[in-house]
């Protein structure tokens, strides 16, 4: 018998991205690098995937504080203050981790407040909706990031007129803004740093048009926080020397090591959010174990000893970027500790990825739609706890894999369109 989900899921396969990565399973299932499990971990940033030990370079804590044992520590201490869970919805209490949490990381950012979401999805799928009424506009850099349009769709669901403009362009900004009006305000919602192009986005410029047009800007500073600026708190300070008319979206997963994402921004926004956004109504909240590491980990960004975590890591970057460009490959990235190597076909750099798990490198394979079609990458995330050892080891990695694949060369990204200059990062480029 055939019931009606059994034809619901059978249709859902025969759509275009599902049965795209169906057939794409299905025909190259020796290369999938996709959906594994991790079966131990070592400090060392070794791991264990199919029965053997390899160097991961998959991961983004960033700075190693997953294994820093403050962090564990704080991890354990709140479990036995707490519990493992808050039991309640933030619209009727927080636990005082959490409010400690969010004066920290305001006072480290240097905002008035914080507010803590349970991750940073879910803040721009509540904020962003949460910011804006049919009166107002949201209109999104076309490479923000897919939760970004997430929360676009939800304020366009409530009668919100959205719309994007072209890539780090203050111009057509400006020339989308003129279109849409008349409008009250204007949410401007961009990254803080694109990930994998390793660009930053003109805030100054979005800074003054949005003054000038009623126009708020929104930065999603996901992939800064914690590795770029001073003291790891992002772009936006470091690129405006303020947060006038901004608000921040930041990260506690990735260079945290911990669990959750925030928005930081006036008291007054805080207060409205908390009202506003439905993410943050009716969802749980981080767990009280997280909050006490966030608060760890927030010290540790505070004190002398980032500078030293944090030269290590982009010793490392550098390191990695410049052998990657020594050996003619097509290097994007590099400002964050995400360095990207152009592939190209899917099935192609499937087979790139295995290739260097079978010489003990795991790295991600980011294929379509992650990337343009074609335009597939190795994505190589880079940790202040690698050891100089094991970069020297990928880079051996690479250039074997050379051998056996033909990788693009240089002025291969134009060829293949990769969006924000495929070709664009020079060891030179790297942050010192």
């Amino acid at each position: 018998m055939s019931f009606p989900l059994d034809r619901l899921i059978a249709a859902l396969s025969q759509t275009g991205m599902t049965r795209f990565f169906q057939k794409l399973f299905a025909d190259y299932p020796e290369l999938l690098m996709k959906d594994q499990t991790v079966e131990a971990v070592r400090p060392d940033r070794t791991f264990k995937i199919a029965g053997r030990w390899v160097t991961n370079f998959g991961s983004d804590s960033f700075l190693g504080l997953d294994q820093d044992p403050r962090v564990q520590e704080a991890v354990e201490r709140g479990v036995q203050d707490w519990g493992t869970h808050n039991g309640s919805s933030r619209a009727f209490s927080s636990i005082r981790p959490n409010v400690v949490a969010e004066e920290k990381i305001a006072a480290w950012m240097g905002t008035e407040t914080a507010l803590i979401y349970p991750s940073v999805t879910l803040a721009n799928q509540g904020a962003l909706p949460g910011l804006v009424t049919r009166h107002d506009v949201v209109v999104a850099d076309q490479f923000a990031h897919n939760s970004i349009d997430e929360g676009m769709k939800i304020a366009k669901a409530r009668g919100v007129r959205t719309a994007k403009f072209a890539h780090n362009d203050p111009a057509d900004l400006a020339r989308v803004l003129a279109e849409l009006r008349p409008y009250r305000h204007a949410l401007i919602a961009v990254d803080g740093v694109y990930s994998m192009s390793g660009q930053l986005p003109p805030l100054r410029e979005f800074q003054q048009i949005g003054i000038e047009t009623d126009g708020i800007l929104y930065v999603d500073d996901a992939h800064g926080t914690g590795v770029l600026g001073e003291r790891g708190r992002g772009t936006v300070r470091d690129a405006l020397g303020n947060y006038d008319n901004t608000l921040v979206v930041g990260s506690l997963s990735k260079a945290f090591s911990c669990f959750g994402g925030f928005v930081a921004g006036p008291a007054a926004a805080r207060e409205v959010l908390k009202l506003r956004s439905n993410s943050l109504i009716f969802g749980g909240p981080v767990p009280p174990p997280y909050l006490e590491a966030v608060c760890a980990v927030v010290d540790i960004l505070d004190s002398p000893e980032y500078e030293r975590i944090r030269g290590r890591l982009d010793a490392n970057v550098r390191h990695l970027a410049a052998g990657a460009g020594g050996l003619g490959l097509v290097v994007m990235g590099g400002l964050v500790p995400i360095v990207s190597v152009l592939v190209g076909a899917e099935d192609v750099t499937l087979q790139a990825g295995r290739v260097l798990f079978e010489q003990g490198y795991y790295v991600q394979s980011v294929v379509f739609p992650a990337v343009p079609h074609g335009a597939g990458v190795l994505r190589i995330q880079v940790n202040a706890n690698h050891a100089p050892a094991q970069i020297d080891g990928l880079l051996a990695a690479l250039a074997e894999l050379q051998r056996v694949i033909p990788l693009p060369g240089p002025g291969a990204g134009g060829v293949i369109r990769f969006p924000a200059a495929a070709a664009g990062m020079s060891a030179a480029s790297i942050p010192a």
